[in-house]
């Protein structure tokens, strides 16, 4: 119980400090508007790729904002 809490608390750590890479370059490029507020479809793609196995939180950020721009630039064009 306890290395599951650990972990857990672990993977919180590591989702937030891959989000603040990803969030803070997404904003500075105009991605996303520089607010306080959590950018839903960001956060789900870090958890989901970290779900997928990926736990180096650069790795995880750099994944993050390829998938994101990726998306972005799909509804772009539809």
């Amino acid at each position: 119980m306890l290395v599951e809490r650990g972990l857990q608390a672990m993977n919180v750590e590591l989702v937030s400090d891959a989000y603040a890479i990803a969030a803070n370059y997404l904003r500075r490029s105009g991605a996303i508007p520089d607010t306080l507020v959590t950018n839903e479809r960001l956060l789900e793609i870090i958890v989901k790729l970290l779900q997928h196995g990926e736990f180096n939180k650069i790795r995880l950020a750099n994944k993050a904002i390829a998938r994101f721009e990726t998306h972005a630039e799909a509804r772009a064009v539809a």
